[in-house]
């Protein structure tokens, strides 16, 4: 029974620990906007949480179908600068501070979607 409700709430665990990681990630880049050398981070959010919960390209069963996806897809990069700086800084404030706005509003929904999804089994188990 146990495995059931882990499995059911797995996702969300994931897709909150991610957000946790790539909010740190997007933290160091925008504590680092001075610091010459540094080059930015981040994570392909889609293709990390795709590999961690186990979701992969589709499978294919004849020559003639396309693969979607890459299997493997890239982790973490460093990020493309649009304005490089003139000391190898490829931390760009505006577009990092998006960034992470972005992020936390997506950690807050991840955090919601799995409260109301524990309320909704909690009500089952009550028989409400």
């Amino acid at each position: 029974m146990t495995d059931t409700f882990r499995d059911h709430l797995s996702v969300f665990s994931t897709s909150l620990s991610l957000r946790e990681q790539r909010g740190a990630m997007l933290a160091s880049n925008i504590a680092n906007a001075a610091t010459p050398g540094f080059k930015a981070r981040d994570m392909d959010f889609q293709s990390v949480l795709a590999s961690e919960v186990g979701a992969g390209p589709m499978a294919v069963s004849d020559a003639r179908h396309f693969a979607t996806g890459t299997p493997g897809g890239a982790q973490t990069g460093y990020r493309v600068p649009v304005n490089p700086s003139l000391d190898g800084n490829t931390v760009e404030l505006a577009v990092e501070q998006m960034e992470f706005a972005e992020n936390s509003l997506r950690y807050q929904t991840s955090l919601t979607l799995l409260n109301r999804r524990i309320s909704g089994l909690m009500q089952a188990m009550k028989g409400e």
